[in-house]
């Protein structure tokens, strides 16, 4: 067997160095049975490589190109120019040119060939890399294949295909292209098969799109395919579009475009019978991959031909699961405001930290929910909480429990013990009567919460090595006991419940929307509230100090707190941002992954927002803001109470809303603290782990101290006890986390992988206007400042900030804006907390509302009734 040239039946799968991605799916196609694949050889790339590793031009560019970044637009396009010019220049070795011609003979040298790229980094499970490299239809002649061989080779060098591997972490000088020469078909029809909607990423339903021709058409964009849906033995969807133009192979080799004769032009390609053939053999070669598969095919004379099967690889992965049961998944993400994937330490520390029932998928945690949904009493609370708090995922998990075949109701008897989610079993109004309005209760847990943080800042310092784990684990009791109190629970509870009382009645009694959100302001005891006011002071420090606040324009690195002491007024400055720090240093955006970046270790990334208050704000704006968000409070609690007053049973009705709007502001701000208490441990946890992370680089046994987030809690246990680590696993989480970035979290999906997506039930809405769920009453006009990074946020005083979501860190900004939009939130939220608390109208949940609104653009926040006007 040559290792220049290999047929389709004589490639193995573990030749991917060999002969390429699509040459190793090619000949795994080969084995299926009654699957039809167009006879074919690949050169491999040792191939390649004799033919162009001797050229030292070839490699003294090579060199050049692979010290470039993705920035170096121009360099990358010039010296990828002359690289290809060089692999057509250069002669291929006779050895190589033998080889083929004795495959050509063997397969009928009179055949029109496909001559079709295959690199080593393309079509593989985790990257498609698909249409990087170039393919040659209809090309015909030993000499033309020959020739577009080498243009197969030189398009390596392209510079989409040049910037895909720099953007996915590939070295050029470790790709290689090897060439597959297939026997061509000219089909009526061809298109592309996924065996997984590649928009939902259902699996369940199998999608085509279809055309008239050659699939070049197709994939070029030249025309609109039709698009069938295939569920089970059902076409659920089919969309017939207008095909102008195909394209057809010539006779004397290479392909032309045609005008479709205009009476074939809205007609289906393929026929229904078409259709379920062609889903049984993608169903068919999907079961042989193990994995949903993006199939090429070609129809000729009533027979299906493959020409390409590669993994579907932006599907969202399934939550792992232990049994056979059907199971539906909630995404932690969505509920945290976190939708970015974490790193394993992270992940790995949320699941020591919660009693939530939890599986782990594309970086990111999900909830079980199926024991929730099982019985009918549970299910009707855990529905009933989600309607008024995540009504997305409310409609996901109702489209699911109305197919009744997926989750069964357990009878009474049979019942599984029921979730600790399930927070709504005593009727409201029980619990409103039986609590105690002591505002003492807070600060109790506070103190309590915060002197067990001081005791384990004292014991941390004297542990190392093994016992530091074992430390932690201990100390990780005292955080679940701080965090799920059944006091600081109930008070939560009382909270949720008090507000929807004040909503339900003051709307039934008064014809009054959202009444509880404008009660809600300046309430005492919120911890992350405080923060954002508290930023503002630090920006009244440094305001009279014009040459500090020039010089923190431009602080780059973390040196600036030191080199503050040289300017007048340094150390006072310096003095109030360490104070802060100190309080609030161990926030970060994405704070529930441990892992992630804090304030404290980059105190720059707060100094854009100190900014921000000095030019938006007078002095004292802080203390001003909060006693007008209190007053503003006071107002409508006097306005309510006398418009009661009026009504029949008036002064009953009263008194209990009196008592109502208490227990909503003695308590309301504790619902921050519980987190703020968890995140203050995790980062003393995460400091004494980095101390042991520079024990292991000095050790040589990890390269870099962030090397330690790409392990478990446990994995990281067992290096330091035994000193030893297989490198490979941190190199292959770190590719697998650039992955995970690329994907977008479902808020709801099975364990089929279904992803199952809600919708707002609203009527009476304006035209064209964006939807979301209220949570801060109001309706503002402003400039709309699509934001993804707290650190790029320049915003003027009265603008409205739209981004995918926000999490403590972001608070500082909501000083300086007059509206919020969120793509992720819910009723309860922390941007919707203290939204409500700032009194800014915000919605939240609003899908793709980064895309919808551009930056700048006027728009109307109604956070009333839950949409969004571009004006």
């Amino acid at each position: 067997m040559s290792s220049l040239v290999l047929s389709f039946q004589e490639i193995e799968k573990t030749q991917l160095t060999l002969v390429g991605g699509k040459g190793v799916n090619l000949g795994e196609l080969s084995r299926i049975q009654g699957i039809q694949v167009p006879e074919g050889f690949c050169i491999t790339t040792t191939g390649y490589r004799r033919t162009i590793e001797q050229n030292e031009t070839f490699q003294k560019w090579l060199d050049q190109l692979s010290m470039l970044k993705v920035e170096d637009r121009d360099q990358i396009k010039k010296i990828s120019s002359n690289i290809r010019q060089i692999i057509l220049e250069t002669e291929i070795p006779s050895v190589v040119v033998k080889a083929v011609e004795d495959y050509l003979s063997k397969f009928g040298r009179e055949h029109a060939y496909a001559v079709r790229s295959s690199a080593t980094a393309e079509d593989l499970p985790h990257a498609s890399f698909a249409g990087q490299q170039d393919t040659y239809l209809n090309i015909r002649g030993k000499d033309a294949i020959l020739q577009h061989i080498s243009k197969c080779w030189a398009s390596l060098y392209t510079e989409r295909a040049v910037m895909y591997r720099m953007q996915n972490g590939f070295d050029h000088r470790q790709v290689y292209l090897s060439v597959i020469i297939q026997k061509m078909v000219f089909p009526q029809a061809s298109g592309v098969l996924f065996t997984a909607d590649p928009i939902t990423s259902n699996r369940k339903i199998l999608s085509i799109d279809t055309s008239f021709g050659l699939g070049e058409a197709l994939v070029s964009g030249l025309v609109t395919p039709d698009c069938y849906k295939v569920k089970e033995d059902k076409i659920v969807e089919k969309m017939i579009a207008s095909k102008k133009v195909a394209i057809y192979g010539r006779k004397e080799g290479g392909t032309e475009t045609k005008q479709v004769d205009p009476d074939l032009q809205r007609t289906q390609t393929l026929t229904e019978q078409q259709i379920f053939q062609l889903a049984h053999i993608g169903r068919q070669i999907e079961a042989y991959f193990g994995q949903p598969q993006d199939i090429e095919w070609c129809l000729v004379d009533d027979t299906f031909y493959i020409v390409q099967s590669r993994p579907i690889t932006t599907l969202f992965p399934i939550p792992d699961t232990n049994d056979q049961e059907n199971h539906v998944y909630i995404s932690v993400g969505h509920q945290q405001m976190m939708t970015d994937p974490m790193k394993p330490l992270g992940l790995s520390f949320y699941l020591l930290t919660t009693p939530a029932p939890m599986r782990v998928a594309g970086g990111r945690l999900f909830v079980d929910a199926t024991r929730n949904l099982t019985s009918s009493s549970t299910r009707k609370n855990f529905l009933q909480l989600l309607e008024q708090h995540e009504p997305l995922t409310h409609d996901a998990l109702m489209t699911i429990v109305e197919r009744e075949n997926f989750i069964k109701l357990v009878p009474d008897d049979e019942e599984k013990p029921q979730s600790s989610s399930s927070i709504l079993n005593n009727k409201k109004e029980d619990i409103l009567k039986e609590t105690t309005n002591d505002p003492s209760i807070v600060l109790e847990l506070m103190k309590s919460n915060q002197a067990s943080i001081q005791e384990l800042k004292r014991n941390i310092q004297a542990k190392s090595g093994a016992e530091l784990f074992d430390f932690i684990l201990e100390d990780i009791k005292q955080l679940k006991y701080h965090l799920f109190n059944p006091k600081s629970s109930a008070l939560i509870r009382i909270v949720m419940n008090a507000s929807s009382w004040i909503n339900e009645n003051m709307n039934k009694w008064l014809g009054d929307k959202n009444a509880a959100d404008i009660l809600s302001q300046s309430v005492p005891n919120n911890i992350t509230s405080e923060m954002g006011l508290e930023l503002m002071d630090v920006a009244d420090v440094i305001r009279p100090y014009t040459e500090i606040i020039e010089y923190l324009q431009d602080v780059k690195d973390e040196s600036f707190l030191e080199e503050l002491v040289k300017f007048d007024g340094g150390l006072e400055v310096q003095n109030a941002i360490k104070a802060y720090l100190e309080k609030y240093g161990m926030r970060c955006v994405g704070e529930i992954d441990i892992t992630r970046t804090r304030w404290s270790e980059k105190p720059a990334t707060i100094i854009p927002m100190i900014l921000s208050n000095i030019r938006n704000f007078e002095p004292k704006a802080s203390q001003r803001k909060w006693e007008q968000g209190r007053l503003e409070a006071l107002k409508k609690e006097q306005e309510i109470l006398e418009r009661l007053k009026q009504l029949p049973d008036g002064e009953q009705k009263a008194e209990e809303t009196k008592r109502i709007i208490n227990l909503l502001r003695n308590f309301s701000g504790y619902r921050e603290y519980p987190k703020y208490g968890m995140i203050y441990r995790y980062f003393v946890y995460k400091q004494a782990l980095l101390k042991e992370a520079e024990q292991l680089m000095q050790a040589n046994i990890i390269q870099e101290k962030e090397d330690i987030y790409y392990l478990t809690f446990e994995e990281l246990h067992e290096v330091v006890r035994s000193n030893k680590l297989d490198y490979q696993m941190i190199s292959k989480r770190k590719h697998e986390y650039t992955l995970y970035e690329k994907l977008t979290p479902p808020r709801v999906i099975t364990s089929d992988g279904e992803i199952i997506v809600g919708k707002y039930k609203r009527e009476n809405l304006p035209a064209n206007s964006i939807v979301g769920l209220p949570v801060s009453n109001g309706v503002i006009e402003g400039r709309a400042r699509v934001i993804f990074n707290v650190e790029d946020a320049e915003l003027e005083d009265g603008d409205i900030l739209v981004t995918t979501f926000t999490d403590p860190s972001w608070t500082p900004l909501f000083v300086s804006i007059k509206g919020l939009i969120t793509e992720v939130g819910g009723l309860m939220t922390h941007g919707a907390v203290i939204a409500r608390e700032y009194g800014l109208p915000a919605i939240v949940g609003v899908e793709n509302a980064t895309k919808l609104i551009k930056d700048r653009q006027r728009i109307r926040v109604n956070g009333t009734d839950g949409y969004i006007e571009v004006l």
